[in-house]
């Protein structure tokens, strides 16, 4: 029996998070990709889990140990459907018809957690009825438990990692879901087997109190409170993983699947490695203790020595900041540091489960409802961790503060064993806590923790800022002689430069240049600042930039108070510029203003969710939202973004060997001549000189012939959607530049230099 069950369960762990992949994404798509929208999703999706935690602790006891295993069975069989029914669901109707129709963070939660609420439910309710189809004997209980939820966070892990990596990449959300379905399905018919079996068993007495040997090692209330302390510790150190394994290979769509499989993997060999050790084990509270504590010292030990190692060879040649990790070796070097980095505490935290098991498993009467509360104390302090850490203390304490929250709540935890059980008695326990005492006050304060992942050395000058949104830095390298020069990072990668890369000011000046009458021009992202700073090229436009990285607005503004005769200075000060916070595709879907001119500041199409600014759906967006004649202008990183770019723009045109889309509903009025002319004008010329003085040659950029695409011309399928975003899943779908349409060229137009990205 035990055996099918183990399949069965890891089967819906696998499910589940794969499901969890493509409902994140799709939800993001309607309440925003920032990191506000993207915690009440994950608020919503674990809402769910404890409401269906609560249903399972209430109902599992009053069933025989056959009806709770149909109830298990129709569970999963409930998910697999919701999983075939999402695409029309929580795609069609939430993130497209009513993306921008509800803007209140609690209206977004709502809606949210109305369309998860039905599968979420009844995956947290299928812990709890199982517990209840394999409580035979009290002695083997929480062996039990302990291996059936350690399969299935091992098959969640798996889950993560295939389902990021090989699945989604290559099969789109949709194909992916319907997967997810088949493996429930198969969970449900093979669980269904077993029916027979348990036909027989008795149904239980009424669920009992707590008893006194139950007493010795605490009260289920107790043990609720500790699960919820440590559930909030593991899950704020999986966002600091986030955050801190995105500054070292870089944020791609790659990362959180490998994190949370990792996180996942090791959790669950934890709770399967424990779970052989409780039967032998009378007093659990010692090893649940000594496992906490340890788990957060060697995350924090580990984390620590990655920070200080990083700048050092040879990690310095592969994972530097100023280089690209997202292919060949040091990707996987990044991903061999997060197995270090994350495996580890992640196997000793997973432990501590079977452990609170062995403590209030005293009564085979109430299994099912102290797994439930249980559980939901755990998913409750999941929750909290996420939020808290999200929106909160990375907002409030940054990074290297949140991992000081962290050690003090983690010594809070083994000081109240220690006060129990006596200091004396117990010197491993001791041990760790004087270690997360010490690891309070030796943690780094947030300016030396990422001076030193930047690589700033002496007599550089940096400019940076962290919240909940990401962390931005500019390393100003020229800082003696007065003028800012330098690298300007976000998320850990060089987006850009000061004075402000040539491509970068192109994406801005060329649409205010071609449109006769560009008053209100709109750029999404700001990046280093070069794009909207070029934007503002013609005296009567106005230009309103949206970034979805705040800190980047936070760092600029700090350049420009110390250049007070820059681009950025200005840009702060003229009311022309508005620069701001925000999603931009959320803007435009919830906005009904026009615009003359909409740019997309250049992003990589590999980076995490950058496929929702190159889909099809998004482009659609911005067409609605130009004025009569407007231009719609955005880097074209890929073929693909090039051929979904003229899917959607009825006229569009390729600028090259400078790779830049023009897109309008009407006819565009672009003239090389006219534009070169344009360019080379004193007050134009004079602009984007403040922007970089080194660079004049404009012309060049669009020396070869534009490539266009007209109203007659035959289209194909747009390869970039929502739902399919291949270039992001880059790994799946080799990324094709916009090289391919040199062949159309000239062979010198061909060799023409592009600039740099």
């Amino acid at each position: 029996m035990m055996s099918r069950l183990a399949v069965a369960f890891f089967a819906t762990g696998f499910a589940a998070l794969l499901c969890q992949i493509v409902w994140q994404r799709m939800l993001g798509i309607f309440a925003g990709s920032d990191t506000i929208s993207a915690a009440l999703v994950v608020g919503a999706f674990l809402a769910g889990l404890g409401l269906g935690s609560i249903i399972g602790a209430k109902v599992a006891d009053r069933l025989s140990p056959a009806r709770a295993l149909a109830g298990f069975a129709l569970a999963e069989i409930g998910v697999g459907v919701f999983a075939l029914l999402s695409k029309p669901f929580l795609y069609d109707w939430l993130a497209t018809d009513m993306a921008g129709v509800v803007d209140a963070a609690p209206a977004i939660f709502a809606l949210c957690f109305a369309g998860l609420v039905l599968p979420t439910t009844l995956m947290g309710a299928s812990l709890p009825l199982l517990a209840r189809a394999v409580a035979t004997s009290r002695e083997d209980i929480a062996e039990r438990i302990g291996t059936l939820y350690g399969l299935n966070t091992l098959g969640a892990g798996l889950g993560a990692l295939l389902g990021g990596w090989l699945l989604v990449g290559h099969l789109g959300f949709v194909a992916a879901l319907w997967l997810a379905a088949g493996l429930e399905f198969f969970a449900a018919a093979l669980s269904l087997t077993l029916l027979r079996r348990l036909r027989e068993a008795p149904a239980p007495a009424a669920p009992a109190g707590d008893t006194a040997d139950d007493a010795r090692y605490g009260g289920l209330p107790l043990w609720c409170l500790l699960v919820f302390l440590s559930g909030y510790v593991i899950v704020a150190l999986e966002i600091v993983w986030v955050r801190m394994m995105g500054q070292v290979g870089q944020y791609h769509a790659y990362l959180f699947p490998t994190v949370l499989g990792i996180f996942l993997l090791a959790d669950g060999a934890g709770m399967a490695i424990a779970a052989r050790m409780v039967r032998r084990m009378e007093d659990p509270r010692p090893a649940f203790f000594i496992t906490q504590s340890a788990g957060f010292v060697l995350a924090t030990v580990l984390l620590l020595a990655l920070w200080y190692l990083l700048p050092l060879w040879p990690l310095a040649d592969w994972l530097s900041v100023d280089r690209n990790r997202m292919q060949g070796g040091p990707l996987l070097v990044a991903i061999a540091i997060t197995v270090v980095v994350v495996a580890p505490p992640s196997f000793l935290i997973g432990m501590t489960f079977p452990f609170v098991q062995r403590a209030v498993q005293r009564d085979l009467s109430s299994v099912g409802a102290r797994v439930g509360w249980v559980q939901l104390a755990n998913i409750a302090g999941n929750a909290a961790g996420s939020i808290l850490t999200g929106l909160v203390t990375f907002h409030l304490l940054g990074t290297a503060g949140t991992l000081k929250l962290l050690a003090v709540l983690s010594l809070l935890l083994v000081g109240f064993w220690l006060w129990r059980a006596g200091v004396a008695k117990r010197p491993v326990e001791a041990g760790l806590a004087l270690a997360c005492a010490v690891l309070v006050f030796a943690l780094p304060g947030n300016a030396a923790f990422w001076t030193r992942l930047h690589h700033e050395r002496s007599g550089q000058v940096a400019a940076w800022a962290e919240d909940r949104s990401g962390v931005a830095y500019f390393r100003d390298e020229r800082a003696e002689d007065g003028r800012a020069d330098g690298p300007f990072f976000i998320q850990g990668f060089s987006q850009g430069r000061i004075p402000f890369l040539p491509i970068h000011q192109f994406l801005g000046a060329v649409g205010p240049l071609i449109h006769p009458n560009p008053r209100e021009v709109l750029v999404i992202g700001v990046g280093s600042g070069g794009t909207p700073w070029a934007a503002g090229v013609r005296p009567e436009s106005r230009v309103r930039a949206i970034e979805l990285v705040g800190p980047v607005l936070t760092a600029l503004e700090e350049v420009g108070r110390r250049h007070p005769g820059s681009p950025m200075a200005q840009m702060f000060r003229d009311p022309r510029w508005r620069l701001e916070y925000g999603d931009g595709r959320r803007t435009l879907a919830k906005e009904y203003r026009r615009y003359d001119i909409i740019e997309a500041d250049a992003i990589l199409p590999e980076a995490s969710h950058s496929g929702l600014l190159y889909s099809a759906e998004f482009l659609e967006q911005v067409r609605e939202r130009l004025a009569p004649g407007g231009i719609y202008v955005q880097w074209a990183p890929s073929q693909r973004a090039a051929e979904t770019f003229a899917a959607v723009f009825p006229h569009t045109l390729l600028l090259m060997p400078v790779a830049v889309l023009i897109g309008s509903n009407d006819p565009i009025p672009f003239d090389a001549e006219r534009l070169a002319a344009a360019l080379e004008a004193p007050a134009t010329a004079e602009h984007l000189r403040r922007g970089n003085p080194a660079f004049r040659d404009w012309s060049a950029l669009f020396a070869a012939p534009p490539i266009a695409w007209t109203p007659g011309m035959p289209r194909q399928d747009p390869p970039l959607t929502d739902i399919f975003p291949r270039d992001e899943f880059y790994m799946n779908n080799p990324v094709t530049t916009t090289d391919v349409y040199a062949r159309r060229m000239s062979p010198a137009m061909a060799r023409a230099p592009r600039p740099a990205r």
